[in-house]
C-alpha cells in the first residue's frame, strides 16, 4: 500500500465537503493516524486519488420497466459536482443510450400507429438505431442536471477503432486534460450507433466492446488513479447476490478468488453485468489502476469510496501482499460463535461460574487502561460536537465501571439457567417427557455510543450460554475494542475467545443480517431509525424497543409532594436513558389547587426545558410541541393536561412507544384501572419510570428493553435469552397407530 502523501490532514465524516484533498488543502479535525485508523487498509490508496473515473451502467440509470432512474442520475450528478469542486478531475463514462433511444422509439410508434398497425406483431427495434436516437437525450438529460449544480459537462463519442491509431490516443489525451483543467466534466459512451466490435474483449490491447471495458481502458490511457464501476448490486459476491450463502468479497485476489466465484446473468438492459466488470477491473488493476465496485443505488457510495469505507470490491495490484487483510466474513465469525457456545455449554455451571469472576476482575485490574481508551473517545465526541445526550451514554466514569464489576460478580453468583427442568410429565408407563432450559444460540447485538452495554450484554451472553456477535457504534470504537479485549482475553481454551466476536465496520452488518440460518436473534439498542432499518433488512427474529416514549400521570388524588420528587427523577436522574420520562400528564384538577403549578416549577428548577400539549401550551404560556410522539433524551420534556385517567391512558396508548409509564395516585382504585389497562413493557404505581433496568430489577444485567409482545417483554436478562427443548426418555416404546398405548399424560415433581 502506498502511504499518505507526507503534511496531508484530513477530515473523516459523512458529509461530501469533507473529503480528502487532491490538493493537499488542511481540511483538519483528525491527523493522518487518526484518518488511517478510521479507514479499512486495503482502501488507503484513495488518499492519493486526484483523477478519478466513474462508470455507471445501463441497470443504475434506468428503473426496472427501462425508463430513466431521475433520482439515481441527480445523485451520481451531485456527487460529481462536489468532487469537482473540491478539485477532483472527474471523468464519466455513461451507459443508458439504447435503452432510452428504445423507450423514445416505442412512444414514437406507438403515437403514430393506427389501431390496425397495433394489432399486427411488433418486431424489435434495432439496437444501433436506438442508440442514435438515445444519446442525443441522454447527453441533453446529463447536461440539464450538471447545469442546474453550476458545473459544464462535455461529450466524447468513441468505439473500438478509434485506439488503434496512437495519434487518436495522444489526441485523446490532450483533449481531456484541457476539459479538466476548465474543471470541465468529460462524459464518454461507446457510439454503439457504429460500433463494429461483435464479442468482448479479452485482455488489454486496447479493444473494447461495452462501457465497463471502454471505462478500464480509458483509466490505462488517461492515468487515472482510481475507477469506480457503479453497479446494481453491493459489489463481486462469492455467487448470486441473492442466495443467502454468497458473501461480499472485500478485496478481490485473482489467485484466490477466480476459481471460487459463480457470475449469475449478464446485466438485464446492458451488454455487460458483472463479468464484464470483472474482467475490466482485472485488466486495469493490474495494468496499475485500482477499481472498486460497488453500488449506484446509494445516494452517496462514491464519496463513502473516497472516504476510505469497506464498501464494494476492491481491485489492485498488490492485493495479494496486503498480509493485513484478514477475510473473516460474516458467515466465519457467527459459525465460530455458535460452535464456542456449544463447547461453553458442555461446561458445568462451576466452570461457567468461574469465567464471569475472570471477567469481573479483568475489568477491575484493567481499569485504567479502559478509561484511557474511552477518554479519548469522549474526546474525540466532543470535538465532533456530538450531543450533550450521546457524550453522557459513551463516557465511562469510575463508578460505571465498578457498577459494571458488580452486575457481572451478580451475575456469576445467580441460579443455574441452563439445563434447568420447566416441566416434567409422563406420556406412559416409563415414557417421560421434560421440558428443559436451553440458550437461543448465537446472537447479534448492535448498540450506539454504550460501551457499558458491551459488558452486560457480554456477561449475559456468556451465563446462558449464548454465542454473540457484537456491533457498537463508531463513537466508541476505541472503548468497545478495548473491552472486548479484556474480555475474551480471560476465555478458556477449551470454550475460545472466538465466543464473543466485535464487528467493526458496519459494512459487515449488511452480511450477518442475511445469515438467518446461523444467528438466531438480533437486538438492535439504539434509535428509531436503527431499529426500523434492522427489522426491514433481516429474517432473524429482532428484539428490542425502536422509542422510549415513557409518561408519568399525576392524577388529582396524588400527594404533590411525593409527585414532585418522582417527575424530578424519572426526567432529571439520567435524561439520556430510554426510561426517562418524556411525557408529563397532569390531572386538570390540579390547575385550580396550585399541584400544576409547583411540578411546572420543579422541572424549572431542574432546568428542564417544557413544552406543552395544546391545552398545556395555552395554559403555562410555553412552546407548543409538533408532536407528543418524541424522545427529548435531554433536559426536555412535554406537558399536557388530562380530564381522568381514562384519558390519560388513551394519550399513552395513542402517543407511546409501550416501554414503561407511571401513575401517581393515592386512591388505590384508580391506580388498579391504569395498571390493568396500560399495555406497556412496564407499568408503576408512584414509582419512578428510572426503575425500568435490568440490575434494579435484580436480574444482574440486561441486553435491552423489549417492547415486543412475543418471547421477552420488558428488561431482557438471562431468561429472556434462553429458550426450551423437550427430552423424552423411554423404554422401546413405538407408536405404531397408536395401539396398545395408554397414554397417562400425568403431571410430575420437577425433581425425579
Amino acid at each position: 500500500m502506498e502511504p499518505l502523501q507526507n503534511g496531508m490532514s484530513l477530515f473523516l465524516s459523512s458529509n461530501p465537503s469533507d473529503l480528502p484533498n487532491p490538493n493537499g488543502l488542511n481540511y483538519h479535525s483528525l491527523s493522518e493516524s487518526d484518518y488511517l485508523d478510521n479507514m479499512d487498509p486495503s482502501r488507503t490508496f484513495v488518499t492519493k486519488v486526484k483523477r478519478l473515473i466513474v462508470k455507471v451502467g445501463t441497470a443504475v440509470v434506468t428503473r426496472s420497466d427501462g425508463r430513466l432512474a431521475l433520482g439515481r442520475l441527480g445523485s451520481l450528478c451531485e456527487q460529481l459536482k462536489e468532487l469537482n469542486t473540491q478539485g477532483y478531475e472527474v471523468i464519466l463514462v455513461t451507459s443508458g443510450a439504447v435503452g432510452l433511444g428504445r423507450q423514445r422509439l416505442r412512444y414514437r410508434r406507438l403515437a403514430n400507429s393506427s389501431f390496425a398497425d397495433l394489432q399486427k406483431p411488433q418486431g424489435e427495434f434495432d439496437g444501433k438505431a436506438c442508440a442514435a436516437v438515445g444519446q442525443s437525450s441522454l447527453m441533453a438529460l446529463y447536461d440539464t442536471m450538471f447545469s442546474q449544480l453550476d458545473v459544464t459537462s462535455s461529450q466524447l463519442l468513441v468505439n473500438d477503432g478509434f485506439f488503434r491509431d496512437s495519434g487518436f490516443r495522444k489526441q485523446l489525451s490532450d483533449t481531456v486534460n484541457s476539459l479538466l483543467d476548465l474543471r470541465v466534466i468529460p462524459i464518454f459512451n461507446e457510439n454503439d450507433a457504429v460500433s463494429t466490435r461483435k464479442a468482448p474483449y479479452e485482455d488489454s490491447s486496447g479493444i473494447f466492446w461495452d462501457n465497463d471495458s471502454l471505462a478500464g481502458l480509458l483509466a490505462l490511457e488517461l492515468k487515472a488513479d482510481l475507477l469506480v464501476l457503479l453497479s446494481d448490486v453491493e459489489g463481486l459476491y462469492s455467487g448470486p447476490p441473492s442466495d443467502p450463502k454468497s458473501k461480499l468479497i472485500h478485496t478481490y485476489v485473482k489467485e484466490k478468488h477466480q476459481g471460487e466465484i459463480t457470475f449469475g446473468d449478464k446485466s438485464r438492459l446492458g451488454r455487460g453485468g458483472m463479468t464484464a466488470k470483472v474482467n475490466a477491473a482485472v485488466c486495469a488493476a493490474y495494468a496499475g489502476t485500482p477499481v472498486i465496485i460497488t453500488s449506484g443505488y446509494a445516494t452517496n457510495n462514491i464519496i463513502r469510496v473516497l472516504q476510505g469505507e469497506r464498501i464494494g470490491t476492491v481491485f489492485h495490484k498488490d492485493a495479494h501482499l496486503w498480509s493485513s487483510i484478514k477475510e473473516v466474513s460474516a458467515r466465519d465469525m457467527a459459525v465460530a460463535a455458535r460452535e464456542s457456545s456449544r463447547r461453553l455449554q458442555v461446561l458445568n455451571s462451576e466452570e461457567r461460574r468461574k469465567i464471569l469472576l475472570a471477567v469481573a476482575d479483568a475489568l477491575e485490574k484493567n481499569e485504567g487502561m479502559i478509561r484511557v481508551e474511552n477518554e479519548a473517545d469522549v474526546a474525540a465526541a466532543e470535538a465532533a460536537g456530538y450531543e450533550r445526550s450521546l457524550i453522557s451514554r459513551l463516557t465511562l466514569k469510575p463508578e460505571k465501571i465498578s457498577s459494571l464489576v458488580r452486575s457481572v460478580r451478580m451475575l456469576a453468583d445467580m441460579e443455574e439457567p441452563i439445563g434447568q427442568i420447566l416441566k416434567r410429565t409422563e406420556l406412559a408407563d416409563k415414557l417421560i417427557l421434560e421440558k428443559i432450559s436451553c440458550p437461543l444460540g448465537v446472537l447479534l447485538v448492535i448498540f450506539e455510543s454504550r460501551p457499558d452495554a458491551l459488558v452486560q450484554i457480554a456477561a449475559l451472553a456468556i451465563r446462558s450460554g449464548n454465542g454473540l456477535l457484537l456491533k457498537g457504534g463508531k463513537e466508541a470504537r476505541r472503548s468497545n475494542a478495548v473491552l472486548h479485549k479484556v474480555i475474551t482475553s480471560v476465555m478458556p481454551e477449551t470454550v475460545s475467545d472466538k465466543l464473543i466476536g466485535l464487528v467493526t465496520s458496519r459494512e459487515e452488518i449488511p452480511d450477518l443480517l442475511k445469515l438467518d440460518d446461523v444467528i438466531d436473534l438480533v437486538v438492535p439498542r439504539g434509535s428509531n431509525k436503527l431499529v426500523s432499518q434492522i427489522k426491514e433488512s433481516t429474517k432473524i427474529p429482532v428484539l428490542g424497543h425502536s422509542d422510549g416514549i415513557c409518561h408519568v400521570y399525576v392524577d388529582k388524588s396524588a400527594d404533590i409532594n411525593m409527585a414532585k420528587q418522582i417527575v424530578r427523577d424519572a426526567k432529571t436522574d439520567y435524561p439520556a436513558a430510554c426510561n426517562a420520562m418524556e411525557t408529563l400528564l397532569v390531572h386538570k384538577d390540579l390547575i385550580n389547587n396550585g399541584g400544576l403549578d409547583e411540578l411546572v416549577f420543579e422541572l424549572r428548577r431542574e432546568g428542564v426545558q417544557l413544552y406543552g400539549g395544546p391545552t398545556a401550551s395555552a395554559l403555562l404560556h410555553i412552546v407548543e410541541t409538533s408532536s407528543f410522539h418524541h424522545e427529548y433524551s435531554s433536559l426536555a420534556c412535554t406537558v399536557e393536561i388530562v380530564d381522568d385517567v381514562y384519558a390519560a391512558i388513551d394519550h399513552i396508548h395513542q402517543h407511546g412507544s409501550a416501554h414503561t409509564e407511571c401513575i401517581v395516585t393515592e386512591d388505590c382504585k384508580v391506580a388498579e384501572t391504569f395498571l390493568r389497562q396500560v399495555d406497556s413493557a412496564a407499568v408503576f404505581h408512584n414509582a419512578s419510570t428510572r426503575f425500568c433496568d435490568g440490575a434494579r430489577f435484580g436480574l444482574g444485567a440486561e441486553v435491552g428493553i423489549s417492547t415486543s409482545r412475543i418471547h421477552a417483554r420488558g428488561p431482557v436478562g438471562v431468561e429472556g435469552l434462553l429458550t426450551n427443548r423437550w427430552i423424552l426418555r423411554g423404554n422401546g416404546q413405538v407408536v405404531d397407530g397408536d395401539r396398545g398405548m395408554n397414554y397417562t399424560h400425568k403431571e410430575l415433581p420437577l425433581k425425579a
